[in-house]
């Protein structure tokens, strides 16, 4: 869900970009870029997205091709998603280079960021390099899509605070401290770079215990207060998250079912209305 105000949201579907979920136990996942670019030529109005591409994947030039390609077909609904990526077997398996990973994230951000914003960029760096690229023809946004970093050191938060549209802090977050103190570390990190706080867009991954979780236990519910008992509740709860600054949040519903999902649609519709 990403709340755009107190009082509104608009759907978005965002996907981690996983190789493989796990190399240990062998579970799978199929890449991320490709099923979020066929979302985007069957759906109309969801935003789609990444949380996050690890730029160490691909070459940053080919990626903002890419990019722009797959918000073209979508008709501009992209949310691009980046991250130095994490999963050092993950990457040792595909052979894809894990060292100096925030070195290499900062130069992948000098490439991309110019491609999708202004269409060229002639850069060479230690790790990456492109010479008088440009981007032809360019996708239906002149400045390209809104770039959302994941961030938590304070290298990878300067980055964000450099380059990014939305800065997405670590989570899952639970309750209104957890998100308000995160707030503060966005504050600070633009604050350091000369940059209005008030610029950068806020994005978090939240737990939302739905009535249906008693009994039901997860590692990021555990040790939780009890979640609100009715739809109105945690459409107020989420205004409140809104009110405290956060701007886009993934939301973990608990439990992930289906009729969790047919019980929070109430929620959407009361977001929508603007009075729980």
């Amino acid at each position: 869900m990403r709340a755009t105000s107190a009082r509104r949201a608009t759907a978005s579907m965002e996907k981690p970009e996983k190789l493989a979920l796990s190399i240990s136990n062998s579970r799978a996942a199929w890449r991320t870029r490709d099923r979020v670019c066929s979302l985007a030529a069957v759906t109309h109005r969801v935003k789609l997205g990444s949380l996050v591409a690890c730029t160490a994947f691909r070459s940053p030039a080919l990626l903002a091709k890419m990019v722009d390609t797959i918000d073209e077909i979508s008709g501009g609904r992209l949310i691009l998603g980046l991250g130095a990526g994490w999963d050092g077997p993950e990457q040792q398996a595909f052979d894809i280079k894990s060292d100096h990973r925030v070195d290499r994230f900062e130069e992948a951000l000098q490439i991309i960021v110019p491609l999708l914003r202004t269409g060229r960029v002639d850069f060479a760096g230690t790790y990456y390099q492109a010479q008088d690229c440009e981007l032809r023809p360019r996708g239906p946004r002149p400045g390209g899509p809104p770039i959302l970093i994941g961030a938590k050191g304070p290298r990878m938060l300067r980055l964000a605070a450099t380059y990014a549209d939305l800065w997405n802090a670590e989570g899952p977050l639970q309750g209104l401290e957890q998100i308000s103190s995160q707030q503060a570390v966005g504050d600070a990190a633009c604050t350091a770079i000369g940059r209005d706080p008030a610029t950068l867009g806020r994005s978090a991954s939240v737990v939302v215990k739905l009535p249906m979780a008693h009994g039901w236990s997860h590692s990021s519910a555990q040790g939780k207060q009890p979640g609100p008992t009715s739809p109105e509740e945690v459409a107020e709860m989420l205004r409140s998250y809104a009110r405290a600054g956060l701007s886009h949040a993934q939301l973990w519903l608990m439990p992930n079912t289906l009729a969790s999902l047919e019980w929070f649609k109430t929620v959407l519709d009361l977001l929508d209305q603007g009075e729980a």
